[in-house]
């Protein structure tokens, strides 16, 4: 695992597993599944529900490296931010998916999408658009399209997405945001919005059996922290990082 505290402010590893189908709403299979998760997972200790709709199950905020897990309407997901190793996270995300389904009476048909996102906070002052724009699109024909002797930045959020040739069920999206989407509220535990940067790789379609979740995970695991590796972090972190401290 790459040291990302000499590269960014905070670092996640976060899953989502998409369904097509609603969740359970009623209180008995939602606390069952949580009191069991709680059992491989004692960290997970307070029961948040959100005006989104989202009921998640989380560790202590006043933690450096935080985990959780959440459930939406059509949707499951967990996270772990500064985990201490790659493995911790992995063995989170492997145990929602291996428990939950048969709390939450999820069919492999039901399956959308299984995702893994790897995201990395930055604090950056001044303009953070103008930041992205001069990092990752320095020199290149729509980044010479702005005049920075003349024109502001208001906006620079790059996303691209790629089907991966070597695994043509796995496509790969890499999005930067300066600012939170529109409707989402929450901040940084330091009140301020960070700069990320997220690489996602996804899985789509539905499964054979809901045995093979966890097969398809490392899969992903493989793939993302190959690409995070070997591209993310010399063709995207690096060059932030690099402009950020320049100011």
């Amino acid at each position: 695992m790459p040291d990302f505290d000499q590269i960014c402010r905070d670092f996640c590893v976060n899953q989502k597993l998409a369904l097509k189908m609603d969740l359970p709403a009623a209180r008995e299979p939602v606390l069952d599944l949580f009191g069991r998760l709680r059992k491989d997972l004692p960290r997970l200790s307070s029961l948040q529900r959100y005006p989104d709709g989202e009921v998640a199950l989380e560790s202590a905020e006043d933690e450096r490296d935080f985990l959780w897990v959440a459930m939406r309407q059509v949707s499951l997901k967990s996270g772990w931010v500064n985990p201490d190793t790659l493995d911790d996270a992995y063995r989170m995300h492997r145990t929602v998916l291996e428990v939950a389904p048969y709390f939450l009476s999820i069919s492999p048909l039901d399956v959308d999408h299984l995702e893994l996102v790897y995201a990395f906070d930055f604090d950056c002052e001044g303009n953070r658009d103008q930041a992205v724009l001069d990092a990752l699109l320095g020199g290149s024909p729509l980044g010479e399209f702005a005049d920075s002797s003349t024109d502001t930045v208001l906006d620079a959020q790059p996303f691209i997405a790629l089907a991966l040739s070597d695994a043509p069920d796995m496509h790969v999206y890499v999005e930067v945001r300066t600012r939170l989407p529109r409707g989402e509220t929450a901040v940084s535990r330091d009140g301020a919005d960070p700069l990320s940067i997220m690489l996602t790789v996804r899985r789509t379609g539905p499964v054979r059996s809901l045995a093979d979740l966890p097969t398809h995970l490392a899969a992903l695991a493989g793939h993302g922290e190959r690409l995070v590796e070997q591209r993310l972090i010399p063709r995207v972190l690096l060059p932030l990082k690099e402009r950020i401290e320049r100011g």
